[in-house]
């Protein structure tokens, strides 16, 4: 099951960060952006989909959350 998160409640250096580092299947490039950004979590793991600012070609983009305090 797919539950909506909210993108914008990021800090604004995330949200730029997860926009930008996006791969576009039919454009065969990354870091084009991602259009219209919606954040959403399926089976543990964190999405951002929205639409290739170049194509309009719909893109997905996994999330890794990243414990960068973890000193082990």
């Amino acid at each position: 099951m797919r539950s909506v998160r909210n993108f914008f409640a990021r800090p604004a250096d995330e949200q730029r960060a997860f926009s930008k580092e996006s791969w576009c299947d039919s454009c065969g490039e990354a870091d084009l952006g991602i259009a219209s950004p919606v954040e959403f979590e399926k089976d543990g793991k964190v999405y951002v989909e929205g639409k290739c600012p170049r194509c309009g070609t719909r893109v997905i983009t996994e999330i890794l959350e990243i414990d960068c305090d973890d000193k082990s």
